[in-house]
């Protein structure tokens, strides 16, 4: 095993280290929270009437960034895994990257969000459906990825999915009640989101119409930490009810995606309170996720000797 030193820095109340560089598994950052987390709070709704839970965050490590299309690869060459929408045979695309070959032969779509489409053979490797390629995305997020295939993943790695808590205390990057990773302000060019007429035009200002690389942007936080608003939804271990159609558990996802915007004026407002629910099966072209674990004592000591065994 060869021996890294790996630098340790201190940020707002927060000590953070690099303690992974697998490329299997990605970069994994140690955070070791120092205060408690107020969940869904920021400035802007601080004085609102809603009894705010303060969470106490143990010690944890989560991926510098989403898991992308070469990580996933690796792992379903080794494991022989297939995907739910493999299995299902098909999943949802977002209606600019269906080739209009393929929307021919599509008859119905989602009721009151027809721009995703059921594309028969699209998943993680064919993210458009047929003729495209995820090969040819090697640093995009892995995307038509459920629950259940993201806790498999994550798993096979020795690790597991982020709970919402842990989720979004990395978000927050260790400052208190902001709105984004970065502060209070929106910034441009620091996340992927739509910028336009939606769903009919979007103008790319931030340089992307659809799925980004995991690193298009700066870190988004002092952690160091990638994409974690805007671009994908990222799935967590956390329960957020039950389908009111099928009655099945929804799980918690976070962070938004390429198709929402920055004030909520259509789909949701990308920020670092962002969340909604789906169901473990639930896959299509903006959902992925990066994995998480609890710190052991001896990430706690290699942190105190900024050394790391790879």
């Amino acid at each position: 095993m060869n021996e890294v030193i790996l630098s340790i820095a201190v940020c707002s109340l927060i000590l953070y280290q690099i303690v992974s560089c697998d490329d299997v598994v990605n970069g994994m950052v140690l955070i070791i929270p120092q205060h408690k987390l107020v969940l869904g709070r920021t400035k802007e709704n601080f004085d609102s009437k809603k009894d705010w839970k303060k969470l106490d965050v143990k010690p944890f490590l989560i991926s510098e960034t989403p898991i992308t299309n070469t990580q996933f690869s690796k792992f379903v060459s080794k494991q022989k895994f297939k995907t739910e929408a493999e299995v299902f045979k098909w999943s949802f695309v977002f209606e600019k990257f269906v080739s209009d070959d393929i929307k021919e032969e599509i008859s119905n779509s989602v009721k009151g969000a027809e721009w995703w489409l059921p594309v028969e053979g699209a998943y993680w490797k064919h993210p458009s459906g047929p003729g495209s390629s995820a090969g040819r995305k090697p640093d995009h997020p892995a995307v038509h990825i459920s629950f259940n295939d993201a806790v498999e993943y994550c798993q096979a790695q020795g690790a597991r999915l982020p709970s919402e808590p842990e989720w979004e205390f990395a978000a927050r990057g260790g400052m208190r009640d902001q709105q984004y990773p970065w502060g209070n302000g929106y910034e441009k060019n620091r996340m992927n989101i739509w910028q336009g007429k939606f769903p009919k035009e979007n103008k790319g200002k931030d340089g992307y119409i659809g799925v980004a690389p995991v690193k298009a942007f700066k870190p988004q936080n002092p952690f160091g930490i990638y994409d974690m608003i805007g671009n994908t939804w990222e799935w967590t271990s956390t329960v957020f009810g039950v389908d009111s159609q099928t009655r099945m558990p929804q799980y918690t996802l976070r962070g938004g995606s390429y198709v929402d915007s920055v004030d909520g004026k259509f789909n949701h407002r990308a920020d670092v309170t962002t969340r909604m629910g789906n169901t473990a099966d639930a896959g299509s072209d903006n959902i992925g996720f990066r994995c998480a674990r609890d710190a052991t004592r001896k990430d706690m000591d290699d942190r105190k000797t900024g050394k790391q065994e790879l």
